[in-house]
């Protein structure tokens, strides 16, 4: 685990080549096909278990997650291969490792697609109607908090729960001081630019894809989106990018402070760190 661009893709990458362990991707949006820069997909994707598994249209929740999460574990389980589960979204990490009950499932893909082709004002209208008390504790202007609350109204279905091997299981985390952070993901952010981040939200919305999709929450999609569009500039895509990934990056430390069982890993040798933690020799 660690905030973004604390360099914990590169240390799974090795931990996993020396036991020879299944990567498992946890980051929320590398689940999406056609957003590999900004969402800083692996090198070589082909080595890991849940990248590109959905198309930017779809959504894809935490519930959603552990299921495909736990039948990846169980196969690995099965032929006794170690696993190392790498991403972000402290969520998702959370949920599968503490093993989480009563999380909710995906609706049938109709009754998504059709909340998906209605305006958020018309779904906030509604779910005040339907469920004044959730309309109450919601963000309404959120449209993916709207649409799962409505999503549960018109297709409740039994909740998923976790149920994992019995796995030797241990989290670390890398989590470098703020300065630090924030240096490596300005440098990170202008060099996605300069890579083809710009064309490659233009491939985006030439196949289809558009803002409101639920693909385009992850960072800087949208911003560059509205560039695209003539609503802004790049460079105050690039700026506004910047500030949101910092803000996130800051979120992503709070969140991981209460973490359990959390082992946070010396930054400047995290490798060795590691190494020590889980009893190898590299």
């Amino acid at each position: 685990m660690g905030p973004t661009a604390s360099g914990k893709t590169n240390l799974a990458e090795q931990i996993a080549e020396h036991l020879d362990a299944q990567l498992v991707n946890a980051d929320a949006f590398q689940i999406y096909c056609g957003m590999d820069i900004g969402t800083a997909k692996p090198n070589r994707p082909e080595n890991y278990e849940l990248i590109d598994i959905r198309n930017p249209d779809e959504s894809f929740g935490v519930g959603e997650y552990v299921v495909v999460a736990q039948s990846v574990l169980r196969r690995c389980w099965e032929r006794r291969q170690s696993v190392v589960v790498v991403g972000g979204s402290g969520l998702y990490v959370r949920a599968l490792f503490e093993e989480y009950s009563e999380m909710g499932q995906a609706p049938p893909p109709e009754v998504r697609e059709a909340l998906n082709a209605r305006p958020l004002e018309e779904l906030a209208e509604e779910l005040r109607k339907l469920a004044p008390e959730t309309a109450n504790v919601v963000d309404l202007r959120n449209r993916v908090r709207v649409q799962r609350a409505l999503e549960r109204i018109y297709s409740p279905k039994p909740s998923v729960s976790v149920h994992l091997p019995p796995f030797d299981k241990k989290k670390l985390a890398i989590v470098r001081n703020s300065d630090e952070t924030n240096d490596r993901i300005q440098r990170r952010t202008k060099q996605m630019f300069e890579s083809g981040w710009i064309e490659e939200v233009r491939k985006l919305f030439s196949d289809g894809y558009a803002i409101t999709n639920p693909g385009f929450r992850a960072l800087g999609y949208e911003a560059i989106g509205r560039a695209i569009n003539g609503e802004a500039t790049f460079e105050e895509a690039l700026a506004t990018t910047i500030a949101d990934t910092k803000r996130y990056a800051k979120r992503q430390r709070t969140w991981l402070r209460s973490e359990p069982n959390l082992v946070i890993l010396d930054s400047e040798d995290a490798l060795r760190h590691a190494a020590q933690e889980l009893n190898l020799i590299f």
